[in-house]
């Protein structure tokens, strides 16, 4: 093995989806799979979830719900929830998918493509709950589901959920957003059918908060076994992906391996543990196409050193790297180029 490996266990995302599920039910798992499945591969994802029983999927943008499309079993349900263009929305309208509509604009670009593609919009009207991150504000809220009612009336939109995010920075935070989340679902039934989905939480307050569920929960993250930085660890939950690389020159008493910075591995992540076959190592410098590693009795060519996983032999996880650098174990994988080759096991 020279170039580095990204190795996939489809058992351990198997066992990952089923203990989350587990942890939410009664609401179901809408698996987000944004940013080509936080590094893991979009298609290689959404099989093995479709596989388990995965019925939801999310996607954020059109473009990444189409792939999704063409992964998911026939019947997987997609939500996209970024502000799209005419174009996307008509993509989207004609591959079935579900849209996130978070603006008064946006509902009536909606519902325009629907009326003239002939197709019935399925939309979640997203409230803003106070995170400010799109979203219908309250005051803005009763005119945007009147319109929607009207666009139902007409046959060009069905209303079949409301959601929001919110901030996760404080119980009290989060408490005051449930507030306006339901006072949002509220005026809605006043106005028709009660929309059957309902989702205000992600991974971490899905997890910790279930006062907050609906009936749907989004959750990427914890499913691929990243744990949110600076949160604990999660019982039933394993990191589903490790970064391998191989011995390809001893340098005195160290190991030369074969990843470096040009493969998305910060430089400023020197100092950290790798696992080794002797156990946990220090990382002493990432150089462009290499890297520097604190040696071990016997140490070979073609030795195997795991920079992160689930730490089988002294390496630590995405987060725990994350976490040295100030950021997020999501953003350590998703940064790996293309020359990483993604292998996958049972």
């Amino acid at each position: 093995m020279i170039r580095p490996e990204l190795r996939l266990s489809a058992s351990t995302f198997r066992d990952n989806i089923d203990a989350v599920r587990d942890r939410i039910a009664p609401s179901m798992l809408l698996l987000v799979v944004k940013d080509d499945a936080y590094g893991h591969g979009l298609a290689w994802a959404v099989a093995e979830a479709t596989a388990a029983g995965v019925e939801w999927f999310g996607s954020y943008d059109i473009p990444t719900a189409l792939r999704v499309r063409r992964a998911a079993a026939s019947g997987a349900r997609i939500f996209a929830w970024a502000t799209s263009t005419d174009t996307e929305i008509d993509d989207a309208l004609l591959s079935d998918i579900d849209l996130g509509v978070g603006s008064a604009e946006y509902l009536e670009r909606v519902i325009a493509r629907a009326f003239e593609l002939g197709r019935r919009a399925r939309v979640h009207l997203k409230i803003d709950t106070g995170l400010h991150r799109n979203g219908l504000l309250p005051e803005q809220w009763d005119a945007a589901v009147a319109v929607a009612r009207a666009a139902e009336a007409s046959g060009a939109l069905e209303l079949v959920g409301i959601w929001s995010h919110i901030a996760e920075a404080s119980d009290a935070e989060d408490d005051d957003a449930q507030l306006v989340f339901l006072d949002a679902i509220r005026v809605a039934s006043e106005s028709g059918a009660t929309p059957s989905l309902q989702h205000l939480t992600a991974s971490a307050a899905s997890w910790w908060r279930p006062e907050l569920r609906g009936s749907l929960s989004r959750i990427g993250a914890f499913c691929y076994g990243v744990r949110s930085a600076d949160g604990p660890e999660l019982d039933g939950i394993r990191p589903i992906a490790s970064l391998v690389a191989s011995v390809v020159e001893l340098d005195g008493s160290d190991a030369v391996i074969s990843i470096g910075s040009f493969d998305g591995l910060p430089s400023t992540l020197s100092g950290s543990s790798v696992g080794t076959p002797a156990g946990a190592r220090e990382l002493r410098r990432i150089d462009p196409t290499s890297s520097i590693v604190e040696g071990w009795p016997h140490m070979a060519v073609g030795d195997e050193v795991r920079i992160f996983g689930a730490g089988d032999l002294g390496e630590v996880s995405a987060t725990t790297l994350a976490e040295r650098i100030g950021t997020v174990g999501e953003e350590i994988l998703t940064r790996l180029s293309t020359r990483v080759r993604r292998t996958v096991s049972d």
